[in-house]
């Protein structure tokens, strides 16, 4: 039994979209209306320990704007973290304001770059994570269909919304969360 036990299911898997928050609520960091990526960063490292505990379980810290050379540039990587049920490095790119298609392309670069030369061994593929204020799913979805990197968009908040708005994501979240139970019933029904 122990032996059957040890073996890995494919509902046991687990996905980037489950293990990241969305939204993640940083009124911890007691930054202001207007602030800029630096003091966000310089705040996120300051309050580092709630931060992962905001991100969600299992991340690591791994390097603060990580440096990397493509041809004759040098880009930076705002955050690096490792998570070890995805057993894959995350790439956080912060962005004051709202997402725009470009902040994507980025992305991607760093999750090639990192693939090649980041990644151990045994390791997942690289987890590309847009941290802003705000973003169109409509422009997300666009632009990263088709891109053989997995990358994520989600919103961070500095200040706790109203309550209207946390009804509705409350809302929101129990019916993604009995869709999800619904799909594995029916999975294990099949079987």
């Amino acid at each position: 039994m122990l032996l059957k036990g040890e073996k890995h299911k494919p509902e046991d898997a687990v996905s980037a979209d489950e293990e990241i928050r969305n939204p993640l609520l940083l009124e911890f960091l007691g930054l202001k209306d207007e602030y800029s990526e630096g003091e966000l960063e310089e705040a996120l490292i300051q309050h580092l320990e709630k931060f992962l505990l905001e991100l969600g379980n299992e991340f690591a810290f791994i390097a603060r704007q990580k440096r990397l050379r493509i041809g004759h540039e040098w880009f930076r990587v705002d955050l690096v973290f490792f998570h070890g049920r995805l057993r894959s490095l995350v790439m956080i790119d912060l962005k004051v304001g709202d997402l725009a298609h470009a902040d994507i392309g980025q992305m991607n670069v760093y999750c090639n770059y990192a693939r090649e030369h980041w990644m151990q061994q045994g390791e997942n593929p690289p987890v590309g994570l847009i941290l802003c204020t705000d973003h169109d799913d409509a422009l997300a979805r666009y632009a990263m269909e088709g891109l053989g990197n997995k990358m994520l968009v989600r919103e961070y908040l500095t200040a706790l919304p109203k309550e209207s708005k946390l009804a509705a994501e409350v809302a929101r979240t129990r019916e993604l969360l009995e869709r999800q139970a619904d799909s594995r019933r029916l999975a294990r029904q099949s079987e």
